[in-house]
């Protein structure tokens, strides 16, 4: 007889197979991914290497991080500064509400999803333990996977732009999480690691 799934189990497989459904295809490790279910898998990977002992509601958090990011494009709001912060503020609550409704679909219990719903709407980041351990986890998967190419795509930046941007990020995460980013224990890009290390450690002269 096949033993029946656990609500983790199943909520894992819908959390996958909805960013499965992504139409943009990225090459990496050999093979081509649906672009959110390879950062899901991402952000998988750097929570148990940062944070292995994080529990169920977590590790589900960290993976529907980016849920369905593709139903809601950024050139659907006005490009200025206000219609970024409203795309961002509306994409943390529609990413939320579609891993509360997964999570509700698999059998997890009310206080369970509503763990999930903060932390993936960045609620109260200095304030909440799982919002500050998916915004750690999200940093650390930036600066290892993404931070080169985000580089590439704006050559109009400067290096004073860049500290900048690197502060901002650093001053998002934990003291836990600045260790572990300057450990070696995360790849960071080479061609950027002075201005990485210039950065933090301007960040740090600040606090």
């Amino acid at each position: 007889m096949t033993q029946s799934l656990s609500s983790y189990e199943k909520a894992l497989a819908l959390i996958d197979q909805a960013n499965s459904a992504d139409p943009n295809p990225v090459r990496a490790d050999g093979r081509d991914w649906p672009k959110e279910l390879l950062y899901s898998e991402r952000m998988s990977d750097m929570l148990r290497r940062f944070a292995p002992d994080a529990d169920e509601v977590m590790k589900l958090a960290i993976r529907a991080q980016h849920i369905e990011r593709w139903k809601s494009p950024r050139d659907a709001y006005p490009m200025d500064r206000i219609g970024y912060l409203k795309w961002r503020k509306d994409l943390y609550e529609i990413q939320a509400d579609t891993a509360a409704r997964l999570l509700r679909q698999a059998g997890y219990d009310e206080e369970s999803i509503d763990r999930l719903r903060k932390s993936v709407a960045k609620k109260n980041i200095r304030g909440n333990p799982d919002t500050q351990l998916l915004e750690d986890v999200t940093d650390l998967v930036f600066m290892e996977h993404y931070m080169l190419e985000f580089v590439g795509k704006h050559p109009e930046y400067d290096e004073t732009k860049w500290i900048d941007i690197i502060q901002k990020t650093w001053n998002k995460m934990s003291d836990e999480a600045h260790d572990f980013a300057l450990s070696g224990k995360v790849r960071l890009p080479e061609p950027l690691q002075p201005v990485i290390h210039k950065a933090v450690s301007g960040a740090a002269d600040d606090a």
